[in-house]
């Protein structure tokens, strides 16, 4: 990939439009309710948007007449906060940029890479795929700020970008295993695309991961025994998924059929678009790491610690693009953003070690 002066960016924004073909976008009206949310005055809001408060209250007036409803409650004890309507505008917002979030950032790079190839020199680049996930997140856009580290990724489920690993579609690939009693499952389940002799994990971190539910939790959840109720609608994550597969094993370690779960083939494509559908009130609960529920005001009910692995062929490991992004995982920068990563512990990250060593066992107890 060339050292390119720019950096492709995709984004999401919706757009209303009326009978009669006038469109409303509603960015700059979504961020002002947004600042709203979080201020409780349009003054502070339109200030922290960078709008004058003319245009801040008639970008809202406008909004209201389009949706033929109120988006603000002012009084003079509690200031202005968000209607119903409004705050349902919102959650509807953030679902859409959880679901759409990794796909756009796949697609940026891919750009990206295309846009390399136009070029005539070109420099050697990482391949990575991985499901989404907020510690790679944070390495990805801290790759991205460093003109030196081309990293070209792709977002899939931990089984797609092992298999990607093995064929040599890719170089890098993220998966997950929890600790404990699944352990052994997990590790069957990726086994066939994992080599003892050609392969090297990375540590990456640990994550909790457990249900989401509203904040004070109304409906009683303790448990995942709770799914099974008639009056708790769960939403899942989508096929293939490591966090589904979680939420089978749990599941069958009560002996309870994904079948009698109401709304377990709901399903979303990140644990912040699975967070945002149960703060949205759309669901009761949905099993994800706790930054997701920290990020959505959800209180989080702990089930189990994942650990997460970059696995990488062995001869990959002293290639220069290779060490530049050793460097970054084991620097200051990516350190301190994990560490302030709610749900994360990077105790021993940047760790490369066998399979031997990653589990404790010897490999052919695990991998075919």
């Amino acid at each position: 990939m060339a050292n390119l002066k720019f950096k492709a960016r995709l984004r999401s924004e919706w757009v209303l439009e009326n009978a009669g073909g006038a469109e409303l976008p509603m960015r700059d009206v979504l961020r002002l309710l947004g600042a709203i949310e979080s201020l409780g005055h349009l003054s502070g809001a339109s200030k922290a948007c960078q709008f004058s408060y003319r245009h801040a209250w008639g970008l809202l007036r406008n909004a209201e007449k389009e949706f033929d409803a109120a988006l603000l409650e002012t009084s003079r004890r509690k200031g202005t906060k968000l209607t119903e309507f409004a705050q349902r505008l919102l959650w509807a917002n953030r679902r859409l940029e959880a679901r759409l979030t990794p796909t756009l950032e796949s697609m940026a790079s891919e750009l990206q890479e295309e846009l390399g190839r136009l070029y005539s020199h070109q420099t050697a680049h990482l391949r990575f795929q991985a499901s989404h996930g907020f510690a790679i997140e944070g390495l990805m856009r801290l790759a991205n700020d460093m003109d030196m580290l081309p990293l070209e990724l792709r977002y899939r489920t931990a089984i797609e970008a092992l298999a990607s690993l093995e064929r040599g579609d890719c170089d890098l690939a993220g998966f997950q295993v929890p600790l404990g009693q699944f352990e052994s499952a997990a590790l069957r389940r990726y086994g066939e695309w994992l080599s003892p002799v050609r392969h090297r994990l990375i540590f990456l971190s640990s994550r909790n991961t457990g249900l989401f539910v509203e904040k004070g939790n109304p409906k009683n959840i303790s448990g995942i025994a709770d799914l099974v109720r008639p009056d708790v609608r769960f939403v899942n994550r989508q096929i293939g998924s490591s966090t589904r597969f979680l939420a089978t094993l749990l599941l069958g370690q009560l002996g309870v059929n994904t079948s009698a779960v109401p709304g377990f083939e709901t399903t979303e494509l990140t644990h912040m678009a699975v967070a945002a559908h149960v703060a949205s009130g759309m669901a009761d609960t949905g099993l994800g790491v706790e930054t997701a529920a920290c990020r959505c005001g959800l209180d989080f009910i702990p089930l189990a610690q994942e650990r997460y692995f970059i696995a990488v062929q062995q001869e990959t490991l002293d290639s220069a693009p290779m060490q530049k992004l050793m460097a970054l995982i084991t620097g200051p920068a990516y350190g301190q953003f994990m560490q302030e990563l709610v749900g994360y512990d990077p105790q021993g990250m940047g760790r490369i070690l066998t399979l031997e060593q990653a589990f404790g066992q010897p490999a052919d107890l695990f991998w075919r």
